[in-house]
C-alpha cells in the first residue's frame, strides 16, 4: 500500500493533468468519463474525488473557468464580439452565455466590458492602498524613465498613456522558444504565500533533484481580479531536458513559445502584482496588440542572481503572450 505522502503526490499529478487539459479545451465538450480516464480514475469515483480535491464539483469548476476566461477576453480583447468569446469557451449560444455570465458576475457581458476601465482603476487603487504607495513614491523600473516597445524588426509602438505613473517599464516584443518545464502547483491567494511556497517547497525540491541554477518560471493561471483568491493557481517551474522524469508532486509540461511582450521587473514581492496590473491596464491597450490564451509568466533567467542580498529586492522578466492586431 502506498505511503500517504506518495499517494497524495500522485493524486496531485493526476489532478493537475485534468486542470491543464480543461484550460486547453474550454471550447470543446468535456465530459466526466473522458476526464476520469485522463486522470486514471474510474468515472464512479472521479466526480467525488474532484470535488474533494478542488472544493467544488466538476460542473461548477467548468462553468467558472469558462466564464472567467470569457471575462478576461471581454476586458483584454475589445475587438472580439461577445458571441465570439462565448463560443470560444464552449457556450452554444450568446443567450446561454449572457444568462450564465449575469448569474455569476451580476452584470451582462456588455456591461462588464464597458466597466473594464473603472474596474481596473478600482483594483489598482486597492493594490496601491495596501502597499501604502503614491505614484511619486514608487521607483522606476527601467533605466531611462521611458515606456516603449519594439518588435523583432525594430519598429516602435506608441507609449501607453500616463494616467498611471507607478510602474514605467521598457516593453520589448520577443519571439520565445517553447520550453519543457517541471513544476509544482500552488492553489490559493497570490502574494506572500507564493514566496513561502517558492522557498519552502519549490527550492528544496529543485535542489534535491539536482536542477538548481537553471532558468525558473512563475506561471499565474488566473486573474486575481476575477478568480476568487482561494482558487487562483500558480506554478513554480524550472527548465528541464527531454529525458527528465518528474518525482514527488511535480508534473511536466511544455511552456508554449511564440510572440511575447517582455518587461524587466525590479522590486519586492509586494509590488509584482501591481506591476502586472499596470502592464495589462496601461501598456497592453495602447500597444496595438492583444493577449491570447497562452499563460503569462515570470522568467528568472538567472535564478542564482535574481535576489539582491540583504534587500528583499529581486528582478525577473514579466512575459505576456501577445498577437498583433
Amino acid at each position: 500500500m502506498a505511503a500517504p505522502d506518495t499517494s497524495r503526490r500522485e493524486y496531485a499529478r493526476r489532478m493537475n493533468r485534468v486542470l491543464d487539459h480543461i484550460d486547453a479545451h474550454l471550447d470543446a465538450p468535456l465530459d466526466l468519463a473522458a476526464l476520469a480516464e485522463l486522470a486514471h480514475f474510474s468515472p464512479f469515483h472521479f466526480h467525488r474525488l474532484f470535488a474533494a480535491w478542488m472544493g467544488e464539483t466538476l460542473g461548477a469548476y467548468l462553468q467558472r473557468r469558462r466564464l472567467e476566461v470569457a471575462a478576461q477576453g471581454l476586458t483584454l480583447s475589445p475587438d472580439r464580439s461577445v458571441l465570439e468569446l462565448a463560443l470560444a469557451v464552449g457556450f452554444g449560444s450568446g443567450e446561454a452565455f449572457a444568462r450564465a455570465f449575469k448569474q455569476h458576475f451580476g452584470c451582462t457581458p456588455s456591461a462588464w466590458r464597458a466597466g473594464s476601465a473603472a474596474r481596473w482603476a478600482a483594483y489598482l487603487g486597492e493594490q496601491r492602498r495596501q502597499l501604502g504607495l503614491l505614484p511619486q513614491q514608487h521607483r522606476n523600473l527601467d533605466q531611462d524613465g521611458r515606456a516603449t516597445a519594439h518588435d523583432d524588426a525594430g519598429s516602435f509602438f506608441e507609449p501607453p498613456h500616463q494616467a498611471s505613473e507607478l510602474f514605467i517599464m521598457d516593453v520589448e516584443i520577443k519571439t520565445l522558444a517553447p520550453q519543457r518545464i517541471a513544476f509544482l502547483r500552488y492553489i490559493g491567494p497570490y502574494g506572500p504565500a507564493i514566496t513561502e511556497f517558492w522557498y519552502q517547497q519549490f527550492t528544496p525540491w529543485i535542489e534535491a533533484e539536482g536542477l538548481a541554477g537553471r532558468p525558473c518560471y512563475g506561471i499565474g493561471h488566473d486573474d486575481p481580479s476575477i478568480t476568487p483568491p482561494e482558487r487562483c493557481r500558480y506554478d513554480a517551474a524550472i527548465a528541464v531536458g527531454p529525458d527528465y522524469q518528474p518525482s514527488g508532486a511535480a508534473s511536466v509540461t511544455e511552456l508554449p513559445g511564440g510572440l511575447y511582450a517582455v518587461a524587466k521587473f525590479r522590486g519586492d514581492n509586494r509590488e509584482i502584482g501591481t506591476a502586472w496590473s499596470e502592464l495589462f491596464r496601461e501598456w497592453l491597450p495602447a500597444s496595438g496588440m492583444s493577449c491570447d490564451g497562452r499563460p503569462c509568466f515570470e522568467l528568472y533567467d538567472d535564478p542564482d542572481g535574481a535576489e539582491e542580498p540583504g534587500t528583499g529586492i529581486f528582478h525577473c522578466w514579466l512575459c505576456i503572450p501577445v498577437v498583433k492586431g
